[in-house]
């Protein structure tokens, strides 16, 4: 089989790679003509581990070509994987203007049998829209109207680790409906993920519709979970316990098991903040009520304000004269993706209230300085006192506070001892609870996560004003 995957971004480009590797002969198609120049110039619009490597390889084996050129990638492809695009709306649903378009251009070019998959993340009831959309356009064209299927096979690709993701899938699902070609469709599926099932049978078969609820309710699911454990966070800085032994405690019971139970400063990113609003429109459009993912929403939002809580905490509302590091800006680690990242409402707070921000992330940087124009537009002044560094340590020259937003590796062991000498104050607000509280208390280096801080965090820097806080530190000095 040949395969044709439409949309050369994130999800698509990671498909079209991972399925040449795999030793099928696959056509990216994309209508950004810049990007398909990119590609074919062997460099990568995203950053991925792994993944300009593969596409490097599999080039040069010719399995992978590029094409902004729609009859070439119609014609090319036995299988038609839609990987576009489906941003939120303004009323939260999503937008299947990509999915839809490029559902009418399959149709324009279509001459024989083809089977289009939906791998773009889209709401119950998109596979119905596809089809018709296609079949509109064969029967203007004068064509049999059902000249292909279409079936669902949502991705389920982590950021960072989406190589090994779709390599080594935990599990596929497909969505096929009962029709025609209801026998053609599932064969070639099944052909197609032969290689992940010969020991193991991963591939989950369903209907179309609740394949495509599948990935908005995993995705609502593991939001759910973060934002849970956000909130016992909290309640544990109250109480005075931690949140990382109550995790241990209660990933223990198998029930629960140990993923997502890590407590930070929020969750971000192209997946779970949109897939969630979607979700809740979706219900909402058909007179339901998603109480909890809502919930887990509005639990998001506030916690990507928990850092500034403490800051604010500790040296008042006014930042004025104040230098903030910031660790990370991307919203998860292994990835420059800066959608929805907690980083940008922190460092948007810090300059609205008068804070000169230096911040370090390893390959984010660019992205987040096009990220927070956006988030300035018509009132950039305030970027003035922002500036990014080529280190993390540099970030922190004369810093009053060092912020953490994404937990890189190489920000989990530092030098402390240098970090102390180079911070005005020695003070750090983890929001990934990086370090162990005890361990920097002992160095003199007050240190508040989210539902764990060490004895110095506890009883000096947030329930006195912040002229003591200075005092206690330097005596510590």
């Amino acid at each position: 089989m040949r395969i044709t995957v439409v949309g050369s971004g994130y999800v698509g480009l990671v498909t079209g790679a991972c399925l040449s590797d795999l030793g099928f002969k696959v056509v990216c198609l994309d209508k950004d003509e810049s990007k398909i120049r990119v590609l074919q110039d062997g460099e990568v619009p995203i950053y991925e581990p792994g993944l300009k490597e593969m596409l490097s390889r599999n080039r040069a084996d010719g399995r992978i070509r590029f094409t902004s050129n729609y009859t070439e990638a119609i014609e090319h492809g036995d299988i038609i994987v839609i990987a576009v695009g489906t941003p939120a709306s303004e009323d939260g649903s999503a937008d299947l203007g990509h999915v839809l378009s490029v559902a009418s251009s399959i149709g324009r070019h279509l001459k024989s049998f083809k089977l289009v998959v939906n791998k773009s993340t889209v709401p119950v009831g998109t596979a119905d829209k596809v089809r018709a959309a296609i079949s509109h356009e064969l029967v203007q064209r004068g064509m049999l109207p059902d000249l292909f299927d279409v079936v669902s096979n949502p991705e389920f690709l982590k950021e960072g680790a989406a190589i090994d993701d779709f390599m080594r899938p935990d599990r596929i699902v497909v969505g096929i409906d009962e029709g025609l070609h209801h026998a053609r469709s599932k064969r070639m599926m099944g052909d197609l993920y032969a290689s992940f099932n010969r020991h193991h049978a991963r591939t989950v078969w369903m209907d179309v519709r609740s394949a495509e609820l599948t990935k908005y309710a995993a995705n609502a699911m593991l939001a759910t979970r973060i934002s849970f454990m956000n909130e016992i966070a909290n309640l544990a800085d109250v109480l005075g316990a931690d949140v990382d032994h109550i995790r241990r405690g209660i990933g223990a019971d198998n029930r629960i098991g140990h993923s997502f139970l890590y407590a930070g400063c929020g969750y971000g990113g192209s997946c779970f903040p949109k897939d969630t609003q979607a979700l809740v429109s979706t219900a909402r459009a058909h007179g339901q009520q998603m109480a909890v993912v809502s919930a887990t929403e509005q639990v998001n939002e506030r916690q990507k304000m928990i850092l500034i809580d403490r800051l604010m905490q500790c040296m008042g509302a006014d930042l004025s004269g104040r230098k903030i590091a910031v660790w990370g800006l991307a919203f998860k680690p292994n990835t420059d993706d800066m959608r929805e990242a907690p980083s940008r409402v922190v460092i948007g707070q810090l300059l609205m209230r008068g804070a000169t921000v230096c911040a370090y992330d390893p390959v984010a940087a660019q992205e987040a300085f096009h990220a927070l124009h956006f988030d300035f537009a018509g009132n950039t002044k305030p970027l003035e006192r922002l500036t990014m560094v080529a280190n993390e340590m540099q970030a922190l020259e004369g810093a009053d506070a060092l912020l953490i937003m994404t937990e890189w590796k190489h920000f989990h062991n530092p030098d402390f001892s240098a970090m102390k000498a180079l911070m005005r104050t020695a003070l750090i607000l983890d929001g990934r609870n990086l370090y162990n509280p005890e361990a920097l208390c002992d160095l003199g280096i007050a240190y508040q996560g989210v539902g764990r801080r060490n004895h110095l965090a506890q009883t000096v820097s947030f329930e006195r004003p912040v002229h003591d806080l200075m005092e206690d530190l330097s005596v510590l000095d």
